[in-house]
């Protein structure tokens, strides 16, 4: 049996769906600002549900983004403030690890949009050593294209705390990225610099076990966290440079989703949770299969 760390699940749809607000391109960001303490809340709740980690909401915390909405002298204010609601929650659960989020510049799903190294080391640098001092480990999520991922991990270096670097990939095709790259390549990339664990995270469960076992040969602590999403890979790329237009699925069940991440945990996956449309009820019953199964929680 094996010690499982037990991510939380989706962070930004979660904060959308519970505020009521329409969403916008700034979405969990925005709601930080409205709904104040929302973050904490949910937090919270996969504490209770039994996730050891608390993701920080800084996913979406970034230059490009803010400067569109005129929101850039905020940059540091919004991390200190993601960064707190997590404490909070951590010291009222009494437990838990804080993983800093850094989603990918551009957009999510867009590997078209990848900048140069040049551009996003020095970005994800400056966001690494904001979160740094705050944060257990720097979680470097929904990479979708080897060159994204490469900057990632080199400016995550900045934080001085491990690093887990975790990918997007086809929908219907888990052995290669979102930008159709292989995931093998993936091991260059590792070489950068050091990846305390590689993940796929932010695509169908459907694709997720094709993905690990690729994962699985990088010899490093591996494993996944999926989207309730419909299918992504095939939609257009929308010409204003935005993600594509994608829908919550109905069939995904907290026992549906338990029967995928077990799978992954049968491979030998040891960090394992949720991401976009996977909330606390589908934690708190992977939670139950892992200790049924005879799994410790870390």
């Amino acid at each position: 049996m094996a010690q499982i760390t037990l991510l939380d699940g989706g962070m930004g749809q979660e904060l959308v769906h519970r505020s009521g607000d329409e969403p916008t391109p700034l979405w969990a960001t925005r709601v930080m600002i409205d709904h104040p303490g929302l973050v904490k809340a949910i937090h919270a709740d996969y504490f209770a549900a039994g996730a050891s980690v608390a993701t920080t909401n800084t996913y979406n915390i970034l230059h490009d983004r803010l400067v569109g909405v005129g929101l850039d002298h905020y940059y540091h204010a919004l991390h200190l403030r993601a960064l707190m609601e997590a404490h909070e929650a951590r010291a009222e659960a009494g437990r838990g690890i804080i993983a800093g989020s850094m989603g990918p510049l551009g957009e999510s799903y867009r590997p078209d949009l990848t900048p140069e190294l040049a551009v996003s080391v020095p970005l994800y640098e400056e966001k690494a050593r904001l979160m740094g001092s705050h944060v257990d480990v720097v979680l470097c999520e929904t990479m979708s294209s080897l060159e994204l991922a490469r900057g990632a991990l080199i400016g995550a270096q900045a934080a001085g705390k491990p690093v887990w670097l975790s990918v997007s990939v086809h929908d219907r095709d888990g052995t290669k990225l979102r930008s159709g790259e292989a995931l093998a390549d993936l091991a260059e990339v590792l070489k950068s610099a050091p990846a305390a664990a590689v993940l796929a995270n932010c695509s169908m469960p459907e694709a997720m076990l094709s993905a690990l076992q690729v994962l699985k040969g990088f010899g490093l602590p591996f494993g996944a966290y999926a989207n309730g999403f419909s299918e992504i890979s095939s939609l257009p790329l929308p010409e204003g440079g935005g993600a594509p237009d994608y829908t919550h699925r109905h069939d995904l069940t907290p026992e549906r989703y338990g029967d995928f991440a077990m799978s992954w945990v049968d491979l030998g996956a040891t960090i394992v949770g949720g991401c976009c449309e996977v909330g606390p009820a589908h934690i708190a019953h992977l939670r139950d299969r892992l200790l049924a199964s005879g799994h410790q929680i870390a």
